[in-house]
């Protein structure tokens, strides 16, 4: 994504800025005062899945939202830090040379499990909150093929060229998206569709695709006491609702609200019912 063409043509712009943090230059957008929140997206999407959900939570907190390394607008100085607690580490340093001491960090899908590990690295432990939480691993022949291509993908210099081929037509968006089991609007189709359309933005998801390894963190779901809330759409078919009844069930102080006739980015879909679950479970 290119910051001068692009940029001025996403949502919240004006609230937009460029950190230096080695080994990246990220790209997050701040909004509020008060109480720090920290939102992380989930694989393949950007701070524009915020759109709807960042200003409702701002009214009352010091919200910022970041792009994922080599994600949006986040330059990676090294893509072989995509890995789940590489990112997190990341974050940390990102967190601590900026001040931000969140109370509560949220998580879209695989952006949920960041949110659980980064948990632990910071201090103080905030609250945590994973929407439609990306906790489970593949079953059946998915369980082995899918990482086995996720990594040639990414080894392939020429698979994000072949995936980005003729861009993303709002037709090829919207059938991704329904699968998914949710509804958008034609701006969240128009911002997705720029979104696989673009070469480095599919290269570094395929990157932390291939590197991803959920099993490690799983194992320590009963040693996170960090308070959790997960919010899950009962028409998510991307992750199972149940993932996050199974998570929840495991760890010592979390709960799951389900919302019905939502899907995989039910934040996008109804903004305000995700801010109204939020609002009631940080007080």
């Amino acid at each position: 994504m290119d910051w001068a063409r692009d940029l001025p043509h996403w949502p919240q712009a004006a609230h937009s800025r460029r950190i230096a943090q080695p080994p990246h230059r990220w790209h997050v957008q701040e909004m509020g005062e008060g109480e720090t929140l920290l939102l992380i997206h989930g694989a393949g999407a950007s701070t524009h899945s915020w759109r709807g959900l960042l200003p409702l939570l701002a009214r009352h907190r010091h919200v910022v939202a970041l792009d994922l390394p080599g994600q949006g607008f986040t330059q990676a100085g090294t893509k072989s830090r995509c890995s789940l607690p590489l990112m997190s580490d990341d974050i940390a340093a990102l967190t601590q040379a900026q001040g931000w001491r969140p109370t509560a960090v949220i998580g879209h899908s695989a952006g949920a499990a960041i949110a659980l590990e980064l948990a632990r690295r910071l201090d103080p432990q905030p609250r945590v909150v994973g929407l439609n939480a990306a906790l489970g691993n593949f079953e059946g022949m998915a369980g082995w093929l899918f990482p086995v291509l996720a990594k040639a993908l990414a080894l392939n210099p020429f698979s994000a060229n072949l995936l980005t081929l003729g861009g993303a037509s709002r037709a090829r968006t919207r059938r991704l998206i329904e699968s998914t089991g949710s509804t958008l609007d034609d701006e969240g189709l128009r911002l997705y569709a720029r979104l696989i359309g673009d070469r480095g933005h599919v290269d570094a998801t395929l990157k932390m695709m291939s590197q991803w390894r959920i099993d490690p963190l799983l194992d320590m779901l009963p040693a996170i006491d960090a308070p959790t809330l997960f919010v899950t759409g009962d028409r998510d078919a991307a992750v199972p609702p149940a993932t996050s009844d199974r998570a929840a069930a495991r760890m010592p102080d979390a709960r799951v609200v389900h919302l019905p006739g939502l899907g995989h980015l039910a934040h996008e879909e109804n903004p305000q019912a995700v801010a109204d679950e939020i609002a009631r479970f940080l007080g």
